[in-house]
């Protein structure tokens, strides 16, 4: 009776082209070690497309540079230019920008619309003001005359006083909604880790931030957004 057991001296089995054969194990082996090769292969190829995004981004960044102020320039040094372009490579700095700056022109065009209304307001009171001036002084005898254009004038000049204070009041207001969208920019544009942006009002600051967000107007517009997705 046949042993399941290979008897000695047998030769061992054979593979399509004569050959041993993988058993399970090696041939399990074999597919990892492909498949890790495949793997590494893949990621040098990733690589490799984002260090060429990355060199093409700076290289536009320098370019666009060049058109601003000699001073601007000065501050807008290697390290940061290349850290922005590193910023910018899968396209979500450019979204953020877009929708921040959306966000600001109708936050200006709707306190425009305030400022604008408020004025139409105040010339209406006024009109009607020296409306009712004139059809009093048309009813008034001519000796009370000095009386009531005195009177009419201390009036005229307490609505003038309220119109400046409303639109001083209104002024400010703008103000502080635009500065505190300044610093939703500049809070939103640090978390998402672009370089040169935090919470400042420094002048110098500023100015930064502003030719930043313009070099990535002008590369955004370069690239004829919107984009398909990196890579």
């Amino acid at each position: 009776r046949r042993s399941g057991r290979s008897r000695p001296g047998s030769r061992p089995a054979r593979g399509r082209g004569g050959g041993p054969a993988l058993g399970p194990p090696v041939m399990a082996r074999f597919r990892a070690g492909y498949a890790g090769e495949e793997a590494e292969a893949s990621g040098s190829d990733q690589e490799a497309r984002l260090q060429t995004r990355h060199y093409q981004l700076l290289s536009d960044l320098q370019a666009l540079v060049k058109d601003l102020p000699s001073s601007s320039q000065q501050r807008l040094s290697y390290t940061i230019l290349s850290d922005l372009a590193l910023a910018l490579i899968d396209g979500t700095v450019f979204d953020i920008v877009q929708g921040l700056l959306e966000i600001q022109h109708l936050t200006e065009k709707n306190l425009y619309n305030q400022r604008l209304k408020l004025h139409h307001e105040h010339r209406v009171l006024k009109q009607e003001m020296l409306q009712k001036h004139k059809e009093a002084q048309q009813c008034c005898k001519p000796h009370n005359m000095p009386l009531l254009k005195a009177a009419q004038q201390k009036e005229l000049e307490a609505m003038e006083q309220r119109i400046h204070e409303e639109q001083h009041m209104m002024d400010e207001k703008i103000v502080l909604e635009l500065d505190q969208k300044v610093i939703d920019q500049q809070s939103t544009l640090e978390k998402a880790g672009v370089s040169g942006f935090y919470v400042s009002t420094s002048t110098q600051d500023l100015t930064l931030q502003m030719n930043l967000l313009e070099l990535i107007q002008k590369l955004q517009q370069k690239e004829c957004l919107p984009r398909r997705p990196f890579p």
